[in-house]
């Protein structure tokens, strides 16, 4: 088990590391809307090449942080029926999930959308708009976003069965983080949460 706990680890840190950087990507987002905007009111000229590239870094942004988002715990939950549940039980819920619905999930859309990046980059597909940018480069975010989402579903689940077998925290409550110096607490109560 601490061999895959260090996987884990070093899958969150990837996924920390995507995090991060897509941060530099909305700053992105803002300045070349900004410069389009004062461009096209201030001399009259518009590019869609800027346009695109927008809602090409808004892409990356809402596809590449999908995996930290998991990690964080920041995805929608039925708070009112996970609630009630004990913690034990959320927790095979979960791995259900992972298990069922993610997993398969990623292959599935990784499958699919490959093809299509290949093919676009083979034709040079570029935007039907004038000026317009080449299309592979964003088509390329659904298989790697959902590579890098499937990478911390493996972590999650490794969390998961720690929990479970007493050897880490709750990943529900501890945002998905081993206990360190900063939350002593969280190391000491792990054996008691994970018999509830």
């Amino acid at each position: 088990m601490n061999s895959l706990l260090k996987l884990s680890r070093l899958i969150d840190a990837v996924s920390r590391m995507v995090g991060k950087g897509i941060i530099w990507l909305i700053l992105a987002a803002v300045l070349i809307s900004a410069i389009n905007a004062i461009m096209r009111k201030a001399f009259n000229v518009g590019s869609n090449a800027y346009l695109e590239i927008q809602w090409y870094l808004f892409a990356a942004v809402f596809l590449l942080g999908a995996g930290q988002a998991f990690m964080q715990n920041a995805h929608v939950r039925v708070d009112v029926v996970a609630n009630m549940l004990s913690r034990r039980t959320r927790t095979y819920i979960d791995i259900g999930g992972i298990l069922i619905f993610l997993l398969p999930l990623c292959y599935l859309l990784i499958s699919l959308s490959w093809p299509v990046v290949y093919g676009a980059y083979e034709s040079g597909e570029m935007s039907t708009n004038s000026g317009g940018l080449i299309r592979w480069p964003v088509y390329a975010l659904v298989p790697l976003s959902f590579a890098l989402l499937a990478l911390q579903a493996v972590s999650e689940l490794i969390k998961r069965v720690a929990f479970l077998t007493g050897k880490g925290p709750d990943p529900l409550e501890s945002g998905g983080h081993e206990p360190d110096a900063h939350h002593p607490d969280t190391s000491a109560t792990t054996a008691n949460e994970a018999g509830k």
